[in-house]
């Protein structure tokens, strides 16, 4: 039969409490949040990497020869990005064939450059992407004669200006009149002469005919050829044709008087042929710049023309180069909030400092809700180890307590386990499981105690 304590037995059991009891365990709080901020820091860190660092404030152009469309149009595009703070380098070059060799050599220092469509050939491309087309380039055949010719292939055996070396005009030039079977080598004399010369040598009676197209040819060049006595704009009665044929051609119509009214110039309806120029960009612009170069073509493209309706250009058509995901967004929605609202530069910083705090956000809400459950589960933890430990002595009691060295030796595991939960650190919100584990301590300690 077990025999109870006497008074100096339960004195020696009683233990000092040397627990310390803190509002919040700061080391439990740290350890259950760090896997959270693990998450964030990785979180941030693949923003980072993501996305795209601050727009440079420059960028480089290639346009075309001085004073042509291309270089032109280029002065305004100039002026428009310097209204954000963005200075535009603009280079000159020969011509369509030239800027996309440039595009392609990533060396060259080129950002963008106006490409006129049917040039790319074999040339490997994929480096570079579209922010659109901006405007038509109608192939103009000039010729001297009394005869009207409304056909490429009425032009063998003259001598034909094809354009300068590196120019889209030449390249365009040679494709179409391989199509209609004159090459060089034949009985066609192909000239590379282009732009005001071609057109002096025209009027001079020292040409038959002359391709102006694009980069090539500046209006005024145009307007004093069409006003020029024996000089004949070609009529293309096969337009239809070229455009099935070519995916990069447009059938394009000039009605009569569109250049002259009063002089009535053309005299009659022209059919055209027409690629598009288009705004070629490598595929690395940064996304803001591509917005504000977009936004510059709206401005100088959107007009009507006698060749185009107001609000047609630009346009994302896709020819020879894929459109941009850039600009296909701009396309579909515009520019984004803070863009439209904010001055570029601070538009910018708002846009990345977003793209950073946007993880953060994400993953502290829930974060918040998990922490004080790992905080919780690691100060129940500590707890339940002890437990454990109890458990495993009580059981040990029961078959190891026949001799008095035993239940000694029991007592003082025991006596070893209280002292080590006296001296927990527990938060104060724990304090009830704290004393329950106590009063289970002792409960074990009375049945050691009073075995028999």
């Amino acid at each position: 039969m077990a025999t109870p304590l006497n008074p100096s037995e339960l004195k020696q059991s009683a233990r000092n409490i040397k627990a310390r009891f803190v509002s919040i365990s700061w080391r439990d709080l740290a350890i259950s949040f760090g896997p959270i901020a693990l998450l964030v820091v990785v979180a941030i860190w693949l923003a980072i990497w993501f996305i795209h660092p601050a727009p440079p404030n420059s960028i480089t152009m290639i346009t075309g020869p001085e004073h042509s469309n291309f270089w032109n149009t280029a002065q305004k595009y100039q002026k428009i990005l310097a209204r954000n703070g963005i200075k535009l380098k603009i280079v000159t070059s020969e011509g369509s064939l030239d800027n996309l060799k440039k595009l392609n050599d990533p060396n060259s220092g080129i950002d963008v450059g106006f490409v006129q469509g049917g040039v790319a050939g074999d040339l490997p491309i994929d480096q570079l992407v579209s922010l659109g087309s901006v405007s038509y380039v109608p192939v103009s055949v000039f010729y001297r004669g009394k005869e009207r010719l409304n056909r490429l292939s009425e032009l063998e055996g003259k001598r034909v200006a094809i354009g300068m070396q590196g120019s889209g005009s030449r390249v365009l030039a040679l494709t179409l009149l391989k199509a209609n079977g004159i090459e060089a080598g034949g009985k066609t004399e192909l000239l590379d002469m282009g732009g005001d010369e071609a057109a002096q040598a025209l009027t001079d009676s020292k040409i038959d005919a002359a391709f102006l197209m694009g980069d090539s040819a500046s209006p005024p060049t145009m307007g004093k050829l069409l006003h020029t006595p024996g000089i004949r704009l070609l009529d293309f009665a096969q337009a239809g044709a070229y455009a099935r044929r070519f995916s990069y051609l447009n059938e394009l119509n000039m009605p009569k008087g569109v250049f002259d009214l009063g002089q009535n110039i053309p005299s009659r309806d022209i059919r055209l042929i027409a690629p598009t120029a288009e705004l070629i960009a490598r595929e690395d612009l940064h996304p803001a710049l591509s917005d504000l170069l977009i936004d510059a073509a709206k401005e100088v493209h959107s007009g009507p023309n006698v060749l185009q309706r107001a609000g047609e250009f630009p346009a994302p058509l896709a020819h020879e180069f894929r459109i941009s995901d850039d600009a296909t967004r701009y396309y579909k929605s515009g520019k984004g909030f803070f863009y439209r609202t904010l001055p570029f530069w601070l538009a910018s910083l708002v846009d990345r400092t977003l793209v950073v705090l946007l993880p953060i956000i994400l993953l502290l809400i829930p974060g918040f809700k998990l922490v004080p459950l790992l905080y919780g589960w690691r100060i129940k933890s500590r707890i339940y180890r002890w437990y454990g430990i109890l458990i495993a002595l009580e059981r040990a009691a029961v078959v190891d307590t026949d001799t008095p060295e035993q239940q000694a030796q029991l007592l003082k595991k025991l006596d070893h386990i209280e002292d080590s939960v006296n001296r927990m650190k527990m938060p104060l919100a724990f304090a009830d499981q704290f004393y329950v584990l106590r009063e289970h301590i002792g409960f074990v300690r009375s049945r050691l105690l009073n075995r028999s």
